[in-house]
């Protein structure tokens, strides 16, 4: 293979300044948006000093001094870069104008794209927050684009979640995996992506169940607005899971994709149909949640108005009576009668008691 030589301007410095010591970056290159960088030559880790080094040595297709031809191939992984930062390696690694604003920018559906030799793959991240704060939300959405060419990767992460320190490591365990190229990056990415949706989702149905228990428990509960935001997460959650399962498929097609990563690709495709399905689901059990609570607060509220009215109906007999009185006309019945005024009392208190026990019997107090 040719070598392309590279040679970094001011724009690049920063991207390319070598780290503190091989297989950690320096705190310089961290607070670049660089998380790490490494070649892998037939699934071995071989660090180098810079990315420009990385580059340099799998476009020599050879191992240092050894002169061995070598199949290779560098991964690159960035943490909400800048645009200078992304156009320095989009000069090394030929990446289109387009993609790389779109990487920038983010704010994308999942896709995949064909620029020349190289894949561009969106995709959704998802991260569940466990005790937000009030009428915060509860899913929380990312962003991971991968460019991938013949010999290197360039995961480009947006959000706080989706990290994939720990699906490097996994995957520096297994150099056989690793030997089968960039192939077998995409993959685990993506698995990883899809693992993220099945947590999540998890957790989301935990939230429904406590709703739904909520809703249908005899003590009254008002869960309204944590019905509304969980259907808002839903939404998050179906605009994240759903679109990406066309370019998962279309990638599973890719001629540069091995057999062997075809068929863990085709079982990450499955977990996500799965997951799919199952956010759809929540949507549709939320909706007779919904309606049951909202129709228990109709009922609810119809009880009080009852009780309102009854007591209205009782305290009445007492105002009347005492208003016709309160007339102080002179002939008046029993205004001059020493137990006119037990005898009142008494009728008073006997209808109040008529009305409250014809209430009570008809379910009204």
């Amino acid at each position: 293979m040719a070598m392309t030589r590279v040679r970094p301007g001011r724009a690049t410095k920063a991207l390319f300044k070598p780290r503190s010591r091989p297989g950690q970056a320096s705190p310089a290159a961290r607070g670049s948006a660089v998380i790490d960088w490494a070649a892998y030559i037939d699934g071995h880790r071989v660090c180098t000093d810079s990315v420009a080094d990385a580059v340099r040595l799998i476009r020599d297709g050879r191992l240092d001094a050894g002169g061995e031809e070598s199949a290779g191939f560098v991964w690159v992984g960035l943490h909400e870069p800048s645009a200078d930062e992304l156009t320095a390696l989009a000069d090394v690694f030929g990446l289109h104008p387009l993609a790389v604003e779109d990487a920038v920018h983010a704010h994308q559906r999942p896709k995949l794209e064909r620029y020349g030799d190289t894949q561009f793959f969106v995709m959704k991240t998802v991260g569940y927050v466990r005790r937000p704060p009030e009428d915060a939300e509860v899913v929380e959405t990312g962003e991971l684009m991968a460019f991938c060419g013949p010999d290197f990767v360039v995961t480009v992460r947006h959000g706080e979640h989706g990290e994939l320190g720990t699906v490097r490591e996994q995957l520096e365990q297994r150099p056989e995996r690793l030997a089968l190229g960039p192939a077998a990056v995409l993959h685990a990415v993506a698995d990883r992506v899809v693992d993220g949706y099945v947590n999540v989702a998890d957790a989301v149905q935990e939230d429904i169940d406590e709703v739904e228990e909520a809703v249908f428990s005899p003590e009254r509960t008002d869960e309204a607005r944590r019905i509304y935001r969980l259907k808002r997460e839903v939404i998050q959650l179906k605009r994240a899971v759903g679109p990406l399962a066309g370019p998962l498929r279309n990638l599973t097609g890719r001629r540069f994709i091995p057999e062997d990563i075809k068929e863990y690709l085709r079982d990450v495709e499955d977990h996500l149909t799965r997951v799919r399905e199952q956010v759809e689901s929540y949507d549709e059990l939320l909706n007779p949640i919904l309606q049951a609570h909202m129709t228990q607060v109709t009922v609810a509220d119809n009880q009080d108005m009852r009780k309102i009215s009854a007591w209205g109906a009782i305290f009445m007999v007492p105002t009347a009576i005492a208003g016709i009185y309160g007339m102080n006309f002179d002939h008046m019945p029993e205004t001059r009668w020493q137990y006119g005024y037990p005898l009142i009392l008494g009728v008073i208190a006997a209808v109040c008691l008529a009305l409250y026990r014809g209430f009570r019997r008809n379910g009204w107090l």
